[in-house]
């Protein structure tokens, strides 16, 4: 199957510019055979907010307003969508991805890791635990930008059955990022791993492009440069993500990080104790 990367640019305040520009390249996508598409962060809304009072009208229910016409044309084309968006629940609002699939909306990620940057300044921490979407593109599970830094956000998915990892990304051109942190998480969990960037500035801020694909052995597979908008296509193989064992020589040099693992050993990971610096 072939999956998409959408690298765009966003416009703050601007939903409906935005929301043009997702089903735009939604059908850009499907025309090159494309049966999932990844967007950015916040691709609906835009990220660099001021304040919880200015992001609080570009923030919607899922279901809601955009994701049902986001729905309606996946429907059409048959496509599975990661797109991120401001996610309104009660009196909160999360930096979501909503997860689309021909069938309708099956549900979203809440982002769990934040950082003092833009609406993860006022937005309320994930309270959805890393889980994996099970769809026709594959079993997908999702991190968000800063969510990519830590590790074990990939790695859980992993163990839940992920064969691809779905990463909307706002990346500044300030991070390099984009440059190892893809290829680690694919090499490192033996799974597909998609990283939407966006293109652009927004608010002082400009952002680093270079959205990709990576293989479950971290060949980049396809990549974007840092100011085009453009979307990314490449031909994977999701079942190639279950096959955890490589075989570089048989019977002189094999390995499997899956089955290598040493849990035992990984306690103070999980561990709710504060973090310490060496001799701190």
């Amino acid at each position: 199957m072939k999956i998409a990367a959408a690298q765009i640019d966003v416009k703050i305040l601007d939903k409906q510019r935005n929301l043009r520009v997702i089903l735009e390249k939604l059908v850009q996508a499907h025309r090159g055979g494309a049966s999932l598409v990844i967007y950015p962060e916040c691709a609906l809304t835009g990220y660099c907010f001021n304040s919880r009072e200015e992001a609080w009208p570009c923030a919607e229910t899922i279901p809601g307003p955009s994701t049902e016409k986001i729905a309606l044309a996946a429907g059409q084309l048959g496509c599975t969508v990661v797109v991120g968006m401001l996610e309104r629940e009660g009196d909160e609002i999360y930096n979501a991805a909503a997860v689309i699939t021909p069938k309708g909306i099956a549900g979203s990620y809440r982002k769990i890791h934040l950082l003092c940057l833009g609406i993860d300044r006022y937005d309320a921490l994930g309270n959805k635990p890393f889980s994996v979407f099970d769809t026709p593109a594959g079993k997908i599970g999702v991190n968000i930008c800063f969510d990519c830094s830590f590790p074990e956000s990939g790695r859980v998915l992993k163990l839940q059955g992920a064969q691809i990892l779905a990463i909307p990304t706002n990346w500044p051109l300030a991070s390099d990022t984009w440059a190892h942190t893809p290829m680690v998480r694919a090499t490192e969990n033996h799974m597909i791993v998609v990283a939407a960037d966006r293109v652009g500035e927004e608010r002082g801020f400009r952002f680093a492009g270079h959205s990709a694909i990576v293989d479950p052995e971290g060949n980049v597979l396809a990549s974007a440069g840092q100011t085009e908008e453009t979307v990314l296509v490449a031909e994977v193989d999701p079942a190639a993500a279950d096959h955890n064992r490589v075989v570089r020589q048989p019977g002189e040099y094999e390995f499997d990080r899956m089955a290598a693992r040493r849990p035992e050993m990984y306690g103070e990971i999980t561990s709710s104790g504060k973090w310490k610096a060496a001799g701190g």
